[in-house]
Parts: structure tokens; sequence; C-alpha cells
């Protein structure tokens, strides 16, 4: 078996106590005297041999304490070092700290159990008071380092959970803090998309109708409704730039829209439409308009207002239908325009529309969809369809 390569500290430690024991030993200095190997020489062996075990404490915990422990056991049997028993203490503590968690475990209670096993031995052999005495060194120099060892061990990995506890803590919280800053781009994203497009779109579509057509009284029209989209696109931008604001002293944003303003938006995009041969009309079959969360009637309101601006820029001439209803436990929005081609001028489109629609119908658990179908009588129409669930949670979405 290859033992690791020595930590330098436990070198270190290892070469202090080897000198200690040399300077002990140069002066005749033993532990006690009279013994099996009473020669100067053989109190060598077990210091040599435990300074070697405690250069291997930390990088070879159980060989050093299982080395050691013979190494105390045979300086018994010589005129003992006072370095060899400080090493072995050492080489017990370090057992249990740097050891495995099963021989942390271990150590502790076998070193009480030969604490024990010894002190009745001695009681029993020598039957006086010096037994007890034995008993208290052997667990001296080998259950007090354990217990310490495990002391120490339980309070580091104490720490250790505590750390990382705190790095788990802050991973969550700095993914929280992403997960929101990403939610609020998208939300800001969709609040621009559909509070300036619909303006931006009458405007390019008016604007190209007076670059087109010579005529005086057409060109005044189209100037008066791109200066009318201009201001409520100007004021738009304003209100979403208060909603950013950190509240340090501006104007507090205005409020967000809501299901009755409605007509003012259906009479909005129908001046806008008209010149395109768009009739729009807004169909009302909710019995109450009361009663319905914030976020609710914030999302019908973007959808009306998304689907309007998708019929200026692409419908062909013909009616655009808003519908309400409302079920129980739901709130239904549907607007049909136009499916073709048309003549007169229109305005690009990204697709981002359709997008923020669905995302708003899927923050509030609802279902979309959007696409082409044909009604009743065989026309082929483009149809935005929501439901929104209503429920009292639902005020406490954002």
């Amino acid at each position: 078996m290859t033992l690791p390569r020595p930590h330098r500290i436990d070198v270190f430690i290892a070469a202090t106590g080897l000198v200690g024991g040399l300077i002990l030993w140069s002066f005749g200095l033993y532990v006690t005297g009279d013994h099996v190997f009473g020669q100067r020489w053989a109190t060598l062996i077990p210091l040599t041999v435990m300074s070697g075990m405690e250069a291997l404490r930390r990088t070879a915990p159980q060989v050093a304490l299982i080395v050691g422990t013979l190494a105390i056991v045979g300086d018994q049997f010589t005129n003992g070092n006072l370095a060899t028993v400080l090493m072995f203490t050492d080489v017990v503590y370090a057992a249990v700290v740097y050891g495995t968690p099963a021989q942390a475990r271990r150590v502790p209670y076998t070193t009480g159990l030969i604490t024990v096993a010894t002190t009745v031995g001695f009681l029993v052999w020598w039957q006086n008071a010096i037994a007890l005495l034995v008993g208290v060194l052997t667990g001296m120099i080998s259950f007090l380092p354990a217990v310490t060892g495990a002391i120490v061990r339980n309070h580091r990995e104490a720490a250790d959970a505590a750390r990382l506890r705190a790095e788990q803590t802050a991973l969550l919280a700095e993914m929280d803090r992403a997960q929101a800053v990403v939610a609020e781009r998208s939300r800001m994203a969709r609040e621009l998309h559909d509070m300036v497009a619909n303006h931006l779109s009458a405007i390019a579509i008016h604007s190209t109708a007076a670059l087109s057509l010579d005529e005086p009284a057409t060109t005044q029209q189209a100037l008066t409704v791109i200066r009318e989209n201009s201001v409520a696109g100007l004021a738009e931008m304003r209100r979403l730039i208060g909603l950013l604001r950190d509240g340090s002293g501006d104007a507090e944003p205005a409020a967000a829209p809501t299901l009755a303003g409605l007509d003012a938006l259906v009479a909005q995009s129908a001046a806008n439409a008209e010149p395109s041969g768009l009739v729009l009309v807004l169909d009302d079959t909710r019995k109450s308009a009361a009663g319905l969360p914030a976020p609710v009637e914030l999302a019908a309101y973007r959808i009306v207002q998304e689907s309007l601006t998708n019929a200026l820029k692409h419908a062909a001439p013909g009616e655009v239908r808003v519908t309400l209803g409302q079920d129980p436990g739901a709130l239904w929005v549907r607007v049909t325009s136009p499916y073709g081609t048309r003549s007169g001028p229109t305005a690009p489109g990204s697709g981002a529309g359709l997008v923020g629609m669905r995302e708003r119908v899927a923050l509030l658990d609802g279902v979309f969809e959007a696409g082409p179908v044909t009604d009743d009588e065989g026309r082929k129409r483009w149809r935005v369809r929501a439901e929104l669930p209503v429920r009292a949670n639902d005020e406490e979405r954002v």
C-alpha cells in the first residue's frame, strides 16, 4: 500500500516531537524505569515510530492510529518517553478529526471501553487506589483526546453545513433575482409593444397614404390622425416611464387600463382604420362589468388592443368585431377580422404581438387561440380567442 504524501504541518509536528523526545532522552528523563527492555536505546524505537505516525496524522489517520497504538504499547515495555505519550494523544485526536465518519464514531467508544477495562483490570489485579490513577492516565491519553476530536469534528461539520446552506440560499436568491429580472423584462416588453404598437401602426399607415395620394383633403385628414396618434403614443410612453420610476419624487404613474376603456379604444381604432375600409364593432355580452380582478381586465384590454392593431396592419376591408362574454369562472374575448390581402397601405409586423398575447393568457392559466377560421357564411376570417379564468387569487397576480 502506498501512503499519501504527508502534510507539511504534520511533518513539522512530527519533527518537533522527535526532537523534544531526543532532548528528554539525552537528559535521561524517562516516564518509568526497570522494565523488560531497560536499555536506553530501546526508548528511541517507539519514539521514532510515533513521530513517523505523527507525519501521517492527517493523510492516513487510520494507519497512524493503528501503528501508533502498537508503538505506545511497546513504549510501556521500555523506560518510556513523555514525547511518545504526547504524540500518541495527538494521533488519537487526529484519527477522529480527519478519519472517516465511521472511524470518528468508533474511536471514542473504543477508547472509552479500553479505559474502563484497564481500570477494572488493574483494580482486580492490584486492589488499591493506584489502579484508579492508572485508569485516569489511560483515559487522559486515549479517551479524552478522542472526545475532544469528536467535539471539534462536530463543530466543523456544523460550520460546513451552515456554510453550504448559506451558499445554497445565496444561489437560490440569485436564481430568483435572475428569473424576476427576466419576468419583469418580458412584462415591460409586452406593455411597450401593446401600448405603442397601435399608435405607431396608425401613424405608419396614414403617413404612407399621405405620401402616396396627391389630395389635400386626404393628406389633411391623414396628418390629423398622425398627430392624434403621436400625442396618444407619447402619453402612453410617459405612463410606461412612470411605471418604471422608483418613486423618488416623480409623479405617480397613471392607473392601468381596464375594460371600461374599451369603448374609447374601439372608437379611436375605428378612426384610424376608416381609410383602410375597416368597420369596428364592440359587442359586450356581459351582464355585469363589475367584479373582475385587475390582472384579468388588463390582459383582456391588451388582447383587444393588440388584435385591433393587427387588424389595422393586415386585415382586408370589412367588419372587425370585438366580442366580450363572461361564463361562471371565466371571461372570454373574441376578435374576428376579414382574412385576406388588401390593396391599401399596410404596416410591417414582427409576430411579437401574438407571442405577447399568448404569454399574458398563460400567466393567468387561460386558453389562447389565434388563426384563420371560416364563419357561418363561408367567409374566411382571422379569429383571436382568449379565455381568462376568474379566481379569487387572481387579485394577487402581477
